[in-house]
Protein backbone atom coordinates (compact mmCIF):
# COMPACT_ATOMS: atom_id res chain seq x y z
CA UNK A 1 0.00 0.00 0.00
CA UNK A 2 2.53 2.30 0.93
CA UNK A 3 4.24 1.72 -2.21
CA UNK A 4 1.38 2.55 -4.43
CA UNK A 5 0.59 5.72 -2.32
CA UNK A 6 4.55 6.93 -3.11
CA UNK A 7 3.75 5.49 -6.53
CA UNK A 8 1.06 8.20 -6.55
CA UNK A 9 2.73 11.22 -5.36
CA UNK A 10 5.61 10.97 -8.05
CA UNK A 11 3.35 10.67 -10.11
CA UNK A 12 1.52 13.51 -9.09
CA UNK A 13 4.93 15.82 -8.89
CA UNK A 14 6.05 14.51 -12.21
CA UNK A 15 2.44 15.95 -14.06
CA UNK A 16 2.79 19.03 -12.56
CA UNK A 17 6.45 19.45 -13.53
CA UNK A 18 5.48 18.77 -16.88
CA UNK A 19 2.46 21.68 -16.45
CA UNK A 20 4.82 24.16 -15.51
CA UNK A 21 7.37 23.60 -17.88
CA UNK A 22 4.22 23.89 -20.57
CA UNK A 23 2.94 27.03 -19.03
CA UNK A 24 6.47 28.38 -18.45
CA UNK A 25 7.21 27.72 -21.93
CA UNK A 26 3.92 29.27 -23.19
CA UNK A 27 4.84 32.65 -20.98
CA UNK A 28 8.09 32.12 -22.59
CA UNK A 29 6.80 32.76 -25.79
CA UNK A 30 3.91 35.56 -24.96
CA UNK A 31 6.83 37.28 -23.64
CA UNK A 32 8.90 37.11 -26.41
CA UNK A 33 5.85 38.57 -29.00
CA UNK A 34 4.49 41.48 -26.54
CA UNK A 35 8.13 42.24 -26.16
CA UNK A 36 8.34 42.36 -30.11
CA UNK A 37 4.91 44.04 -30.39
CA UNK A 38 5.90 46.98 -28.08
CA UNK A 39 9.37 47.66 -29.69
CA UNK A 40 7.02 48.58 -32.79
CA UNK A 41 4.52 49.66 -30.76
CA UNK A 42 4.37 54.43 -31.17
CA UNK A 43 3.64 57.18 -33.67
CA UNK A 44 6.14 56.40 -36.28
CA UNK A 45 6.50 53.26 -38.03
CA UNK A 46 9.80 50.86 -37.83
CA UNK A 47 10.87 47.17 -39.59
CA UNK A 48 12.45 44.50 -38.07
CA UNK A 49 15.56 45.65 -40.22
CA UNK A 50 15.61 48.93 -38.82
CA UNK A 51 16.09 47.62 -35.54
CA UNK A 52 18.81 45.47 -36.69
CA UNK A 53 20.42 48.29 -38.84
CA UNK A 54 20.11 50.66 -35.51
CA UNK A 55 21.76 48.17 -33.27
CA UNK A 56 24.91 46.65 -35.53
CA UNK A 57 25.17 49.92 -37.85
CA UNK A 58 24.72 52.77 -35.58
CA UNK A 59 24.77 56.44 -38.09
CA UNK A 60 22.98 58.64 -35.45
CA UNK A 61 19.75 59.67 -37.82
CA UNK A 62 16.64 60.23 -36.07
CA UNK A 63 15.06 56.51 -36.40
CA UNK A 64 18.12 55.08 -34.73
CA UNK A 65 17.91 57.74 -31.87
CA UNK A 66 13.97 56.57 -31.51
CA UNK A 67 14.98 52.72 -31.67
CA UNK A 68 17.91 52.82 -29.31
CA UNK A 69 17.47 56.12 -27.14
CA UNK A 70 13.24 55.55 -27.14
CA UNK A 71 11.39 51.96 -28.10
CA UNK A 72 14.37 49.64 -26.59
CA UNK A 73 14.72 51.27 -23.39
CA UNK A 74 11.23 51.72 -23.12
CA UNK A 75 10.15 48.20 -23.77
CA UNK A 76 13.10 46.91 -21.01
CA UNK A 77 11.53 49.33 -18.46
CA UNK A 78 8.00 47.78 -18.71
CA UNK A 79 9.85 44.38 -18.42
CA UNK A 80 11.63 45.40 -15.35
CA UNK A 81 8.45 47.41 -13.91
CA UNK A 82 6.48 44.21 -14.19
CA UNK A 83 8.55 42.09 -12.45
CA UNK A 84 9.59 43.96 -9.80
CA UNK A 85 5.91 45.02 -8.77
CA UNK A 86 4.69 41.87 -9.22
CA UNK A 87 7.39 40.13 -6.57
CA UNK A 88 6.56 42.87 -4.48
CA UNK A 89 3.15 42.53 -4.02
CA UNK A 90 3.50 38.77 -3.78
CA UNK A 91 6.01 39.26 -0.99
CA UNK A 92 3.67 41.86 0.69
CA UNK A 93 0.67 39.49 0.32
CA UNK A 94 2.26 36.26 1.89
CA UNK A 95 4.01 37.98 4.18
CA UNK A 96 0.80 39.42 5.77
CA UNK A 97 -1.01 36.53 4.87
CA UNK A 98 -3.23 39.85 2.82
CA UNK A 99 -4.90 39.21 -0.52
CA UNK A 100 -4.92 42.66 -1.55
CA UNK A 101 -2.03 43.28 0.26
CA UNK A 102 0.54 45.41 -2.18
CA UNK A 103 2.87 48.41 -2.55
CA UNK A 104 0.39 50.74 -4.03
CA UNK A 105 -2.42 49.89 -1.39
CA UNK A 106 -0.49 49.38 1.51
CA UNK A 107 1.13 52.53 1.10
CA UNK A 108 4.38 51.37 -0.18
CA UNK A 109 4.43 52.74 -3.00
CA UNK A 110 3.36 56.28 -1.19
CA UNK A 111 6.24 56.11 1.04
CA UNK A 112 8.47 55.93 -2.16
CA UNK A 113 6.92 58.61 -3.08
CA UNK A 114 7.11 60.88 -0.08
CA UNK A 115 11.07 60.48 -0.77
CA UNK A 116 11.07 61.34 -3.96
CA UNK A 117 9.11 64.37 -3.08
CA UNK A 118 11.86 65.53 -0.48
CA UNK A 119 14.06 65.35 -3.09
CA UNK A 120 12.11 67.01 -6.11
CA UNK A 121 9.95 69.64 -3.70
CA UNK A 122 12.80 70.15 -0.87
CA UNK A 123 15.95 70.75 -3.32
CA UNK A 124 15.70 71.41 -7.08
CA UNK A 125 13.62 70.72 -10.14
CA UNK A 126 17.12 69.49 -11.59
CA UNK A 127 16.59 66.22 -9.10
CA UNK A 128 13.61 65.18 -11.31
CA UNK A 129 14.30 61.83 -12.96
CA UNK A 130 14.69 63.22 -16.46
CA UNK A 131 17.18 65.81 -15.70
CA UNK A 132 19.62 63.44 -13.10
CA UNK A 133 23.15 61.61 -14.02
CA UNK A 134 24.48 58.71 -11.75
CA UNK A 135 24.81 60.12 -8.86
CA UNK A 136 21.73 62.22 -8.87
CA UNK A 137 19.90 58.71 -9.85
CA UNK A 138 21.38 57.19 -6.31
CA UNK A 139 20.05 59.88 -4.22
CA UNK A 140 16.91 59.97 -5.83
CA UNK A 141 16.56 56.26 -5.91
CA UNK A 142 18.09 56.08 -2.10
CA UNK A 143 15.53 58.26 -0.93
CA UNK A 144 12.37 56.35 -2.62
CA UNK A 145 14.11 53.11 -0.94
CA UNK A 146 13.67 54.88 2.36
CA UNK A 147 10.51 56.40 1.90
CA UNK A 148 9.29 52.73 0.90
CA UNK A 149 11.25 50.90 3.70
CA UNK A 150 9.66 52.87 6.53
CA UNK A 151 6.23 52.33 5.45
CA UNK A 152 7.03 48.66 5.40
CA UNK A 153 8.43 48.71 8.96
CA UNK A 154 5.55 50.77 10.07
CA UNK A 155 2.89 48.56 8.45
CA UNK A 156 4.20 45.40 9.99
CA UNK A 157 4.36 47.42 13.39
CA UNK A 158 0.99 47.78 13.10
CA UNK A 159 0.35 43.88 11.91
CA UNK A 160 1.68 42.49 14.93
CA UNK A 161 -0.77 44.32 17.18
CA UNK A 162 -3.46 44.25 15.13
CA UNK A 163 -4.35 40.64 13.20
CA UNK A 164 -7.74 41.73 11.52
CA UNK A 165 -7.09 41.32 7.75
CA UNK A 166 -9.65 44.20 6.63
CA UNK A 167 -8.53 46.70 9.29
CA UNK A 168 -5.28 46.49 8.14
CA UNK A 169 -6.06 47.18 4.79
CA UNK A 170 -7.98 50.37 6.07
CA UNK A 171 -5.38 51.76 7.82
CA UNK A 172 -3.08 50.96 4.80
CA UNK A 173 -5.00 53.29 2.82
CA UNK A 174 -4.94 55.84 5.51
CA UNK A 175 -1.47 55.54 6.13
CA UNK A 176 -0.93 56.10 2.00
CA UNK A 177 -3.63 59.26 2.71
CA UNK A 178 -1.74 61.03 5.10
CA UNK A 179 1.29 60.41 3.46
CA UNK A 180 -0.53 62.24 0.22
CA UNK A 181 -1.45 64.74 2.43
CA UNK A 182 2.15 65.85 3.22
CA UNK A 183 2.86 65.95 -0.25
CA UNK A 184 -0.14 68.27 -0.71
CA UNK A 185 1.44 70.47 1.50
CA UNK A 186 5.01 70.56 -0.23
CA UNK A 187 2.89 70.94 -3.00
CA UNK A 188 1.66 74.32 -1.95
CA UNK A 189 4.67 75.67 -0.67
CA UNK A 190 6.77 74.78 -3.46
CA UNK A 191 7.46 77.19 -6.42
CA UNK A 192 5.85 76.71 -9.71
CA UNK A 193 9.13 75.12 -11.65
CA UNK A 194 9.39 72.18 -8.56
CA UNK A 195 5.68 71.57 -8.66
CA UNK A 196 5.16 71.29 -12.46
CA UNK A 197 8.78 68.92 -12.51
CA UNK A 198 6.67 66.61 -9.50
CA UNK A 199 3.60 66.77 -11.22
CA UNK A 200 4.56 65.36 -14.45
CA UNK A 201 6.64 62.88 -12.53
CA UNK A 202 3.49 61.28 -10.24
CA UNK A 203 1.96 60.46 -13.78
CA UNK A 204 3.84 58.00 -14.12
CA UNK A 205 5.84 56.86 -17.17
CA UNK A 206 8.16 54.61 -18.70
CA UNK A 207 9.25 56.09 -21.70
CA UNK A 208 11.20 58.58 -20.68
CA UNK A 209 14.55 56.99 -18.85
CA UNK A 210 18.15 57.65 -20.00
CA UNK A 211 20.50 55.11 -20.57
CA UNK A 212 22.08 56.04 -17.06
CA UNK A 213 18.38 55.70 -15.09
CA UNK A 214 17.68 52.45 -17.01
CA UNK A 215 21.04 50.82 -15.68
CA UNK A 216 20.64 51.86 -12.00
CA UNK A 217 16.89 50.90 -12.09
CA UNK A 218 18.05 47.19 -13.80
CA UNK A 219 21.02 47.06 -10.98
CA UNK A 220 18.53 47.83 -8.00
CA UNK A 221 15.42 45.39 -9.36
CA UNK A 222 18.52 42.91 -9.70
CA UNK A 223 19.44 43.02 -6.05
CA UNK A 224 15.56 43.32 -5.08
CA UNK A 225 15.14 39.90 -7.75
CA UNK A 226 17.88 37.75 -5.85
CA UNK A 227 17.01 38.46 -2.42
CA UNK A 228 13.56 37.20 -3.54
CA UNK A 229 14.36 33.83 -4.79
CA UNK A 230 16.55 33.54 -1.83
CA UNK A 231 13.57 34.68 0.41
CA UNK A 232 11.19 31.66 -1.67
CA UNK A 233 11.64 28.48 1.43
CA UNK A 234 11.01 31.84 4.05
CA UNK A 235 8.35 32.90 2.32
CA UNK A 236 6.45 29.16 1.75
CA UNK A 237 7.21 28.91 5.83
CA UNK A 238 5.36 32.08 6.68
CA UNK A 239 2.48 31.10 4.74
CA UNK A 240 0.97 28.96 7.23
CA UNK A 241 1.87 31.94 10.23
CA UNK A 242 4.57 33.13 11.92
CA UNK A 243 4.65 30.43 15.16
CA UNK A 244 4.40 27.62 12.43
CA UNK A 245 7.73 29.15 10.60
CA UNK A 246 9.34 29.33 13.90
CA UNK A 247 8.49 25.60 15.31
CA UNK A 248 10.53 24.34 12.03
CA UNK A 249 13.17 26.77 12.81
CA UNK A 250 12.95 29.85 10.37
CA UNK A 251 14.77 32.95 11.80
CA UNK A 252 11.70 34.75 11.49
CA UNK A 253 13.52 37.94 12.35
CA UNK A 254 16.14 37.73 9.64
CA UNK A 255 13.51 36.58 7.04
CA UNK A 256 11.11 39.64 7.86
CA UNK A 257 14.54 41.80 7.26
CA UNK A 258 15.40 40.04 3.78
CA UNK A 259 11.50 40.32 2.45
CA UNK A 260 10.93 44.15 3.56
CA UNK A 261 14.68 45.40 1.91
CA UNK A 262 13.35 43.36 -1.49
CA UNK A 263 10.29 44.81 -1.15
CA UNK A 264 11.38 48.40 -0.54
CA UNK A 265 14.29 48.24 -3.28
CA UNK A 266 11.54 46.28 -5.46
CA UNK A 267 8.83 49.23 -5.40
CA UNK A 268 11.15 51.94 -4.95
CA UNK A 269 13.34 51.35 -7.47
CA UNK A 270 10.28 51.78 -10.16
CA UNK A 271 8.53 54.80 -8.04
CA UNK A 272 11.65 56.61 -8.04
CA UNK A 273 12.13 56.44 -11.90
CA UNK A 274 8.27 55.75 -13.11
CA UNK A 275 6.50 57.42 -10.98
CA UNK A 276 3.77 55.65 -8.63
CA UNK A 277 1.75 52.64 -10.94
CA UNK A 278 -0.79 51.35 -9.42
CA UNK A 279 -2.48 47.84 -9.11
CA UNK A 280 0.50 45.54 -10.96
CA UNK A 281 1.66 44.55 -7.37
CA UNK A 282 -1.96 43.23 -6.33
CA UNK A 283 -3.44 42.05 -9.23
CA UNK A 284 -0.60 40.02 -10.68
CA UNK A 285 0.23 37.33 -7.94
CA UNK A 286 -3.18 36.27 -8.31
CA UNK A 287 -2.63 35.93 -11.97
CA UNK A 288 -0.12 33.63 -11.50
CA UNK A 289 -2.02 31.88 -8.78
CA UNK A 290 -4.56 31.07 -11.62
CA UNK A 291 -1.98 30.39 -13.69
CA UNK A 292 0.02 27.39 -11.81
CA UNK A 293 -2.22 26.47 -9.42
CA UNK A 294 0.16 26.59 -6.60
CA UNK A 295 1.24 28.41 -3.23
CA UNK A 296 4.68 27.28 -3.97
CA UNK A 297 7.12 30.13 -4.23
CA UNK A 298 9.55 28.70 -6.08
CA UNK A 299 6.97 28.52 -8.44
CA UNK A 300 5.03 32.02 -7.80
CA UNK A 301 8.34 33.68 -7.88
CA UNK A 302 8.90 33.19 -11.66
CA UNK A 303 5.37 32.66 -12.79
CA UNK A 304 5.27 36.74 -11.31
CA UNK A 305 8.61 37.35 -13.23
CA UNK A 306 7.09 36.43 -16.29
CA UNK A 307 3.34 36.80 -15.55
CA UNK A 308 4.21 40.45 -14.20
CA UNK A 309 6.72 41.17 -17.49
CA UNK A 310 3.87 40.39 -19.92
CA UNK A 311 1.13 42.42 -18.34
CA UNK A 312 3.25 45.68 -18.18
CA UNK A 313 4.29 44.81 -21.54
CA UNK A 314 0.70 44.76 -22.86
CA UNK A 315 -0.19 47.80 -20.76
CA UNK A 316 2.48 50.02 -22.36
CA UNK A 317 1.36 49.15 -25.81
CA UNK A 318 -1.95 49.44 -25.14
CA UNK A 319 -1.00 53.07 -23.68
CA UNK A 320 0.46 54.03 -27.03
CA UNK A 321 -2.74 54.15 -28.65
CA UNK A 322 -2.27 52.08 -31.43
CA UNK A 323 -3.15 54.26 -34.81
CA UNK A 324 -2.84 57.40 -33.08
CA UNK A 325 -0.38 59.84 -32.03
CA UNK A 326 -1.33 60.49 -28.29
CA UNK A 327 0.45 58.42 -25.29
CA UNK A 328 -2.04 57.55 -22.38
CA UNK A 329 -0.04 57.69 -18.48
CA UNK A 330 0.43 53.63 -18.42
CA UNK A 331 -0.81 54.55 -14.51
CA UNK A 332 -4.33 54.34 -15.82
CA UNK A 333 -3.93 51.48 -18.06
CA UNK A 334 -2.85 49.42 -14.97
CA UNK A 335 -5.39 50.40 -12.96
CA UNK A 336 -8.06 49.74 -15.38
CA UNK A 337 -6.67 46.35 -15.93
CA UNK A 338 -5.70 46.03 -12.33
CA UNK A 339 -8.86 47.32 -10.53
CA UNK A 340 -11.17 44.13 -12.19
CA UNK A 341 -9.02 41.58 -10.15
CA UNK A 342 -8.90 43.23 -6.78
CA UNK A 343 -13.12 43.50 -7.19
CA UNK A 344 -12.96 39.59 -8.28
CA UNK A 345 -10.58 39.16 -5.22
CA UNK A 346 -12.97 41.29 -2.48
CA UNK A 347 -16.22 39.54 -3.33
CA UNK A 348 -15.07 35.83 -4.26
CA UNK A 349 -15.88 33.24 -1.75
CA UNK A 350 -12.37 31.21 -2.68
CA UNK A 351 -11.79 28.15 -1.01
CA UNK A 352 -8.16 28.72 -1.00
CA UNK A 353 -8.44 31.46 1.58
CA UNK A 354 -6.50 29.74 3.88
CA UNK A 355 -3.55 30.38 1.71
CA UNK A 356 -3.37 34.32 3.20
Amino acid sequence: MKTAIIGTEAFAIHSDSRRNLFLFTILTFLLICFFIVDLFSGSVSITISDIFKSVFSYTGDNLDTIILKFRIPRTLTAVIVGVALSLSGLQMQTIFRNPIAGPYVLGISSGASLGVAIVILGFSSSLVPGNLHTLGNWILVAASWTGAGAVTILIMLISSKVKDIMTILILGLMLASGISAIVSIMQYFSNETLLKAYVIWTLGSIGNLSGSQLQVLLMSVSAGILMSIFAAKMLNALLLGENYAASIGLNVRFSRVIIFTSTSILAGSVTAFCGPIGFIGIAVPHIARIIFRTADHRILIPGCIFTGSIIMLVSDIISQVPGSDNILPVNSVTSLIGIPVVIWVIISNRKDRGLF
